[in-house]
């Protein structure tokens, strides 16, 4: 089922997330929804709380990067099959050299910015199985799962701009967060 995304302004967006257990009622049913409604949306990562969880789960589908020819052979190789469930993340090391890139955000439709982000991170979680893993990270791998990590840290993109540059998008935010935009995918307005 394709669920409605929470757009900028609510507050379930900039709330830090709670764990879950194995036991979450329904996890499977969520997960296969959570699929669903980022590819009808045509996202490369979903976060439990962009629709309405407070919980520390994300998706992650990075293929579509496969596709840019700037990449190296082997790291597009990588994002071809780097699809993965993330229940309980912490990352637990990042590297300091960030690398700047244009992101984008399913709650921020039609808002994309340059935002610098560490290169390398290493991340532990469970599976959608419940098994713990240990993934190291980097490129762009690392900063789809930093951006995804972020949304259940109760943190966007959109923080992590100058002061500066946020009141140029001020006027953007504002549309985005009363529902005066219009999007190819369902979204959850505050009025």
């Amino acid at each position: 089922m394709i669920l409605p995304i929470l757009a900028y302004g609510n507050p379930i967006l900039k709330t830090k997330c709670k764990r879950i257990n194995k036991d979450f009622k329904d996890l499977n049913v969520l997960i296969k929804n959570m699929w669903e409604t980022m590819y009808s949306a045509s996202g490369v990562g979903l976060a439990a709380p962009q629709i309405g969880k407070s919980i520390r789960l994300f998706i992650v589908d990075a293929s579509p990067f496969s596709e840019d020819k700037e990449l190296s052979l082997e790291e597009r190789e990588n994002l071809k099959k780097f699809k993965k469930v993330f229940i309980n993340p912490v990352i637990t090391w990042s590297s300091n050299n960030l690398n700047s890139f244009n992101e984008g955000c399913l709650s921020l439709p039609d808002i994309r910015e340059d935002i610098k982000r560490e290169d390398q991170i290493e991340i532990h979680y469970h599976d959608e199985n419940f098994e713990k893993k240990i993934l190291k990270l980097e490129g762009l791998s690392a900063r789809v799962v930093q951006h995804e990590y972020d949304h259940v840290e109760g943190i966007l993109f959109t923080d992590k701009l100058s002061s500066f540059k946020k009141k140029l998008l001020n006027r953007k935010l504002k549309n985005i967060s009363t529902g005066n935009i219009k999007c190819d995918y369902p979204m959850f307005f505050l009025k």
